[in-house]
C-alpha cells in the first residue's frame, strides 16, 4: 500500500534519488580518454576487426593471444621541450595515451589470424573455424 503513487503527483512519479548518484559517478570516474574504437565486420569465412589508432606508430601497438583471448594494447608517450639560449625552459609538454581491448576467440582459428597497420587503422583478420559436423545419429535395430 505504501508503494502507491497518488495520481497527478508528478514529483513522486519522476523523482529518482539514485539518478543524482549515477550522474556524480559518471562525472568523477569517467575515462579521461575515449575507448579504443573498433568496428567488427563478419563475412562467411572470417571476422574483420578495424581499430582506429590515430597518432600511434606500428611499434607502439601490441597484439597478444593467450588462453583464447586476443588482447590489443597501444601505448603512446610524447615529450617536447623548448629552451632558450640559456637552457631555461620556455615550454615543456608531456602526453601519454594507453588503450587496451580484449576479444574472445571462440570459434576462431587463432593460429591463422593476420594483422596490418596502415594510415592509423589496425586491421585484424580472424578466420572462422569450420562448423563442426553434427552427428545426425542413427537408429539401432534391436534384435
Amino acid at each position: 500500500m505504501f508503494d502507491l503513487i497518488p495520481f497527478g503527483n508528478r514529483f513522486f512519479a519522476t523523482y529518482d534519488p539514485f539518478k543524482e548518484f549515477e550522474a556524480m559517478e559518471r562525472r568523477l570516474f569517467a575515462p579521461a580518454m575515449p575507448a579504443m574504437k573498433t568496428d567488427i565486420r563478419e563475412t562467411d569465412s572470417e571476422y574483420i576487426l578495424e581499430t582506429d589508432l590515430p597518432g600511434f606508430s606500428k611499434e607502439e601497438i601490441h597484439a597478444e593471444i593467450r588462453d583464447g583471448v586476443l588482447t590489443l594494447r597501444a601505448e603512446h608517450k610524447k615529450e617536447s621541450d623548448d629552451k632558450d639560449e640559456n637552457g631555461k625552459y620556455l615550454r615543456r609538454e608531456r602526453s601519454y595515451a594507453s588503450y587496451a581491448r580484449r576479444f574472445s576467440l571462440d570459434g576462431i582459428q587463432a593460429d591463422k589470424i593476420t594483422a596490418a597497420f596502415r594510415d592509423g587503422v589496425l586491421t585484424l583478420t580472424l578466420p572462422k573455424e569450420a562448423p563442426k559436423q553434427v552427428d545426425e545419429g542413427r537408429k539401432l535395430e534391436i534384435q
